[in-house]
């Protein structure tokens, strides 16, 4: 995969101890992680719910690693600026969570903030079409978005390699690059397959933070080695 970006761990705070939160991060910064990915459900988009904008806020000075919020929330548009103004860096949406992507996506973009779009196991490629030069960041799931601790979803392998192909040809936006994202089942095992696939982007929960703070810097640092074959 010439020209892959460098791979970047961003380890989901889903799977980190949130009765100490703010020294997780701290921990899982310390041991390697490149980004921390912050999973936002609502109880209606998806059967779950965690955190919202005053949780974002109150993590934010642990950390000087970028904040990459994933909004798993219908409808997300009333609450962009908020986590934005939270500390967010990174801000992806779900077309089927928003009456336009293409205007949230500039939205984002308007409030400082790199945009992602997401795309479910069952949300088609085609999706992607008028927004390239608006987007960032494509996350594709490869378990359905929920729960932490789900088994990698073997058939988005294809899907990976057919939105880095759409990436590579599409027109450079002045030197930047969409950043191409997995999330969801990635090991050790499975970070190999999705890099190998084209992702630049590995969200880790159960991965990065089993066993605890004293194992983070080996766990990010077997997701790392895992990939070193297949940049």
């Amino acid at each position: 995969m010439a020209n892959l970006p460098k791979i970047n761990i961003a380890p989901s705070i889903l799977s980190a101890d949130f009765a100490k939160l703010g020294q997780e991060i701290h921990d899982i910064e310390l041991a390697g992680a490149d980004w921390i990915h912050i999973d936002v459900m609502d109880g209606h988009f998806v059967p779950n719910l965690t955190i919202g904008p005053a949780i974002v806020k109150a993590i934010r000075p642990h950390t000087k690693l970028p904040f990459d919020v994933h909004l798993m929330i219908s409808p997300a548009d009333p609450y962009l600026e908020a986590f934005a103004n939270a500390g967010a860096d990174i801000i992806s949406i779900h077309p089927e969570a928003v009456s336009n992507v293409s205007n949230s996506l500039i939205k984002l973009r308007s409030l400082g903030k790199k945009a992602g779009v997401v795309l479910n196991p069952e949300t088609p490629i085609s999706s992607l079409e008028n927004i390239m030069d608006s987007v960032d960041l494509i996350l594709v799931m490869t378990v359905n978005p929920g729960f932490g601790g789900q088994k990698f979803i073997d058939s988005q392998i294809k899907k990976i390699q057919i939105i880095r192909q759409k990436i590579d040809q599409h027109i450079d936006r002045g030197g930047t690059k969409i950043d191409l994202s997995v999330d969801g089942g990635i090991n050790v095992n499975t970070a190999k397959l999705a890099v190998s696939a084209g992702a630049n982007i590995l969200v880790a929960g159960t991965a990065a933070f089993i066993d605890g703070p004293s194992k983070y810097a080996r766990n990010i640092a077997d997701l790392r080695n895992s990939t070193m074959s297949e940049t």
